[in-house]
């Protein structure tokens, strides 16, 4: 909301700086983002008063000009607009003066050989408007050359804009800043009292029906007859601009000053349209009801709105006017024609303007007031100073006003039982001049009286009945809100410092620095963390289904990590982004006979070409492999610490059968690591290889706990050279190479330091439903350099240990 510094010392008696009024807001829980100060934009621009224009002697489209700006002589001034002219009252920019909005500081200057000495302004070289067709001219009496130009152009203000906090319906209008700013210093306030207006008798001209006494408890509609449409003066509607509001006519820029000032939304009907609209004569009825389905209404914005159930519509004998709350209706809006209104002022339930505001995907001014609740006690006054506004500036006279009400008066008012005690409970100590104590009933009751409550105390000194004031109704329910507002006003810098006796000194879990470790390992291979929502579609038998989702797109818990990487992987191709190879780390979830259950998962996805800069394949995509994914992965276990083993595995349907396999760690299953079906990947729209992995959280961080991943210990490499041998072989296609290497290790065990396939071949001169495979073993001893007497021993058990259980057949 914008502030007027102006308008506001005309509610309440301020002497502060704006930079002290907006640290006083700010702490006291209303942001101010930012401080205008349209002071600065027309500093040094004064009343100047055009005593002669000629054409210049030099250029078509320029004047000379001799301007009365107060001088002891008048300025000679070259202007180029083509509105100037001889005896105009126009804003002039003196030697000197700097013009922020168009970063224009005024020099002597000679404009095609003629001396200038000063600058006519328009509306926009004063950052009052986009874009000015000539300069600005004054109209009025009592103007004078050389006085400052400032507050006839409404630049003599401050204007905050600041941020109220989501329960504070009253701090969005100038009165409810004002009864702030009155609390916080103990100034007086200067509210607006408007005059009683009498309605003529026997005139019934206008009768409500309100169907919906719920989203519309009060309702109080009047006619003005015989109003003249015209602009709006001066001051009003440079009022309205300061705060951000386009100026429109007397009438509706009346009901938006109400808005600002009283923070009460209302519209102005022309009602000579209402009669026509509803196509009926005799007493205009005006009701309140939801839409049907198959409504439409044309809002002032120009839009043909398709109405559901959700919109509270007012209608004129059941036709559609207007969204209530929320937008008026094109037909029957305020024109220059306009002779007779009916001027509606209401209290609309927030939740109900809040879901028609929804249902329409339209938010306004009015609707974010009654989304936050204004003040219905304050109602019928915030329309009695609309009546007295709009028959001062357009003049008229009140012909009729009906008035519905289904609320209890009693109802804006509550009483809450407040505690001394807990108040000092809840706000521990506090600075009472220049010492530390607690608040005292005196400083509490002044407080709350300031806020505008009622104290009554009770038997007990120390326990009070506070009754809260109609304006603060909404947001001071409880005991603990009232203390609330005491800390607030008092102030938090007011508060004392308190630290714990003990404190020590922070540190991470075991969990915490193992998945620490688990993500720079990760990120070390390459791998980009991603994030996902737990929400997705329901596709599976075992989700856990939302019985009350948002949408249906987020409507059940995931089961796994993989299909959220799928369809990132699928989103950056789309975008252009190439290849997502990419990790996540987050929980999933599935439901089991015996109940819901949740586990922590860590995914990852691989694929596509991870290169950049093509020049050395000629340009050619070079797709990751088998043995790429799975050696990244190996990485990363080596990494951590972590011996794997790898199992063949089809339960995936999402996953190649014969390129994928399980992951096991000293005998309990870790996770799942496959390629994308071609299936899935073609309709994807995938590259040709792409790999993905999904490992149980919890057994991986077990087994890192188990060794010495978080404190790495020294293992010296033997001083000693190693010896290696080659052994070859045709083996069944059935047995798996990780089974091959297990045995070797573990035959060769003491001797044997690593086992490394280098050669697979299928074809010509190899058995069918067999292949040749090649390892070479590399045996070393830390204390010896070894011979082939020590050697040949060990390397004969594996040959014998291959033959005796999977029958191999060596070649070497």
């Amino acid at each position: 909301m914008r502030i007027s510094l102006n308008w506001l010392k005309e509610l309440v008696d301020i002497n502060m700086t704006p930079e002290e009024l907006a640290d006083l807001l700010t702490m006291a829980g209303f942001e101010v983002e930012d401080i205008e100060d349209r002071r600065t934009w027309a500093d040094g621009v004064v009343v100047g008063k055009v005593l002669k224009c000629e054409p210049h002697p030099n250029a078509d489209k320029l004047r000379v000009c001799q301007v009365d700006i107060g001088a002891d002589a008048p300025s000679n001034i070259v202007c180029g607009a083509p509105n100037v002219k001889a005896d105009l009252y126009v804003p002039v920019a003196t030697l000197g003066t700097y013009l922020p909005k168009v970063d224009l500081k005024i020099k002597p200057a000679k404009l095609r050989g003629v001396p200038s000495e000063g600058m006519i302004c328009s509306l926009a070289e004063l950052g009052l408007a986009k874009e000015s067709a000539g300069i600005h001219s004054f109209t009025g009496d009592a103007l004078q050359p050389g006085s400052d130009a400032r507050p006839l152009l409404g630049l003599d203000d401050v204007i905050l804009d600041l941020t109220s906090t989501a329960n504070r319906a009253d701090a969005l209008s100038m009165v409810g800043i004002a009864r702030e700013i009155a609390a916080l210093t103990g100034v007086p306030l200067k509210l607006p009292q408007p005059t009683q207006f009498s309605i003529p008798p026997g005139k019934g001209s206008l009768s409500l029906k309100i169907s919906e006494a719920k989203a519309c408890p009060t309702y109080i509609g009047t006619v003005i007859e015989q109003v003249t449409i015209a602009p709006s003066p001066l001051w009003l509607q440079q009022r309205l601009q300061a705060l951000g509001i386009r100026p429109i006519n007397n009438v509706v820029d009346a009901t938006n000053y109400i808005l600002l000032e009283w923070g009460q939304p209302l519209h102005a009907f022309d009602r000579d349209r209402l009669v026509a609209v509803s196509q009926k004569k005799g007493t205009l009825q005006i009701g309140v009801r939801f839409a049907e389905a198959g409504e439409t209404l044309k809002t002032l914005d120009g839009q043909e709105r398709s109405l559901t159930d959700q919109a509270l519509l007012i209608t004129a004998h059941n036709h559609p006017v207007a969204l209530a709350g929320v937008m008026g209706g094109e037909e029957t809006e305020v024109f220059d024609g306009t002779r007779n209104l009916m001027l509606e002022a209401a209290y609309f339930d927030a939740a109900a303007i809040r879901r028609s505001a929804r249902s329409q995907g339209l938010r306004t001014e009015a609707s974010a007031r009654y989304e936050r609740g204004v003040n219905q006690a304050e109602l019928e006054l915030a329309c009695r100073r609309a009546l007295e506004l709009i028959t001062e500036l357009a003049g008229g006279a009140i012909a009729a006003q009906a008035v519905a009400d289904a609320g209890n008066q009693t109802s804006f008012t509550r009483s809450i039982e407040l505690r001394l005690d807990r108040v000092n409970q809840v706000l521990g100590p506090v600075l009472v001049g220049e010492e530390i104590g607690e608040l005292q009933p005196p400083e509490v009751e002044r407080i709350l009286i300031a806020l505008g409550c009622s104290v009554s105390p009770t038997a007990s000194e120390r326990v009070w009945t506070v009754s809260v004031p109609p304006y603060r109704y909404r947001d001071l329910e409880r005991e603990i809100d009232l203390i609330e507002e005491i800390a607030r006003v008092y102030g938090y810098n007011n508060f004392c410092d308190t630290l714990p006796d003990k404190t020590e000194p922070g540190y991470l879990t075991i969990e915490q620095s193992l998945t620490r470790k688990l993500r720079e390992v990760l990120r070390a291979v390459g791998l980009t963390e991603v994030t996902h929502y737990s929400l997705g579609k329901p596709e599976g038998d075992r989700q856990i289904v939302l019985s009350n989702p948002l949408f249906t797109e987020y409507s059940a818990l995931r089961t796994d990590l993989m299909s959220g990487l799928i369809d990132a992987f699928q989103y950056n191709l789309e975008q252009g982004n190439g290849p997502l190879n990419a990790f996540e780390i987050g929980r999933v979830f599935w439901s089991e006979e015996d109940g819901l259950t949740e586990a922590e998962a860590v995914g990852g996805i691989l694929g596509g070409d991870p290169t950049r800069g093509k020049w050395r394949q000629a340009g050619r995509e070079q797709p990751i492999t088998w043995f790429d994914a799975k050696g990244m992965l190996e990485s990363v276990f080596t990494r951590l610490g972590i011996t794997v083993e790898y199992q063949p595995d089809r339960r995936d349907s999402r996953l190649h059968p014969g390129r994928t396999a399980s992951l096991w760690v000293r005998g309990t299953r870790l996770g799942t690591f496959g390629q994308l079906h071609p299936q899935l990947r073609q309709e994807r729209g995938l590259p040709d290889e792409v790999y993905v992995f999904e490992l149980d959280m919890d057994v991986l961080l077990d087994e890192m706990d188990q060794g010495d991943s978080l404190v790495p210990l020294y293992k010296p490499y033997s001083t000693y050279p190693p010896s290696d041998r080659d052994i070859a072989f045709f083996v069944s296609t059935q047995v798996s190479v990780a089974e091959l290497e297990r045995l070797i290790t573990k035959t060769g065990r003491g001797l044997l330091e690593s086992v490394e396939l280098f050669d697979e071949y299928r074809g010509e001169n190899v058995p069918e439903g067999q292949r040749s495979l090649a390892f070479r073993l590399v045996y070393r001893a830390d204390d010896r350099t070894l011979t082939d007497e020590d050697i040949e021993p060990v390397h004969q058990k594996v040959r014998e240990a291959l033959v005796e259980k999977f029958r191999v057949d060596l070649r070497s």
